[in-house]
């Protein structure tokens, strides 16, 4: 295994190795082809989703000597000292943490000289929402008298935070969340080159868990991988990533329907004695409910792939697990579930404070079962 991380091992470096945001790499494309690059780009989305990764694939494409295709050749001396991290023209602010107007004066004083060595001088700045609202004025004034030679990339996960002047500034792509078949299908080819071998079901759990991030899906498997390089087994996952088994919240939420008092209690101290992540049950948890309340309303007969995109549940369901589901779909109606969710709700909220790490949960039990 290769010392370097994962994400970076395999990080894109070609448009088309981007999973997921095809709408926003066919406009880029059609925009460097048609040499009708902006001065500005604004892209939103979730984390993990490919946003600075897509800010430096631009970057690259924009100064890549070889303008036959939009896409980087990645052998020029341009395109060499951008993936090297060498390229003095490719500057990267973070702003959670320069979020100033002394770093934006700053950045106004360097755009004004011509780049060093590549075509264009580009700017990337990522969490550009969290930047103070002196900066944020400052940094419209220079979107507003940018240099030809300049290109600005402002990432951010919450667009509704920036003031609505820099965002009209900006050409704007809306990043969406990586799918659980796209990221399986991309952690397929990297255990492939990894020559791990690997269950399709593990890798599902995974994708589950990542949340529609690839990001945190490779962080997730390179995690999983200094546990095991021979091969991925879905138990194995799910015991490294703390995940709580589908069986144990289907029997613990027929106790609640049942209006089993004592028995889900009891059945809880069981779980809590034998080591189980308290947090972990009560996110699971609600991740189940969220789940049978879609089944409740719905009354359909989903498949187990159908299921797991409509969610976007944290384990996907086995054909047992699903039928189990269903089981419960038909016992409960939607404002049992939306009472057993909104108990738990509340239930997480007092947990950090409790003294007593299972009492939350209890009284939760209680409320629900009490007709």
């Amino acid at each position: 295994m290769s010392k370097l991380v994962l994400y970076r091992k395999y990080r894109p470096g070609n448009f088309s190795d981007i999973i997921g945001q095809e709408h926003v790499v066919k406009t880029i494309k059609n925009a460097i082809e048609g040499d009708n690059i902006s001065h500005a780009y604004l892209f939103c989305g979730p984390r993990g989703t490919g946003k600075t990764t897509m800010a430096r694939l631009l970057a690259k494409a924009v100064n890549c000597e070889d303008d036959s295709d939009p896409e980087p050749c990645n052998k020029c001396e341009s395109c060499k000292s951008i993936i090297e991290g060498s390229a003095v023209d490719l500057i990267e602010i973070d702003a959670a943490s320069h979020r100033g107007i002394d770093e934006i004066r700053e950045l106004r004083e360097g755009i004004r000289f011509s780049p060093n060595s590549l075509k264009y001088k580009v700017y990337i700045i990522d969490e550009s929402h969290q930047l103070t609202t002196g900066a944020a004025n400052a940094l419209l004034k220079t979107l507003e008298e940018a240099p030809e030679h300049v290109i600005f990339v402002l990432a951010t996960t919450e667009p509704q935070k920036m003031i609505p002047t820099i965002i009209s500034r900006c050409q704007r792509f809306d990043f969406r969340k990586i799918t659980l078949d796209e990221i399986v299908q991309k952690l397929e080819i990297i255990l492939k080159k990894e020559k791990v071998k690997s269950d399709k079901r593990a890798l599902e759990i995974i994708a589950t868990a990542a949340g529609g991030s690839f990001r945190d899906a490779e962080s997730l498997l390179d995690q999983i991988l200094t546990f095991t390089d021979e091969e991925l087994k879905e138990d194995d996952v799910k015991e490294l990533l703390g995940l709580v088994e589908a069986e144990c919240l289907y029997k613990f939420v027929t106790l609640l329907v049942e209006k089993k008092r004592f028995e889900a209690v009891k059945y809880l101290e069981e779980l809590y004695k034998k080591g189980i992540n308290l947090d972990e049950f009560q996110g699971s948890l609600l991740e189940y409910l969220r789940q049978l309340l879609i089944l409740s309303i719905s009354k359909a007969d989903l498949s187990d792939k159908e299921s797991a995109v409509v969610s976007g549940l944290r384990v996907s369901f086995t054909d047992k697990e699903m039928s189990n589901l269903k089981i419960l779909a038909e016992k409960v109606d939607d404002k049992q579930v939306v009472k057993m969710i909104e108990s738990f709700l509340k239930a997480g909220k007092i947990m950090d404070y409790s003294p007593i790490p299972q009492l939350p949960i209890e009284i939760a039990i209680v409320d629900i079962t009490t007709s």
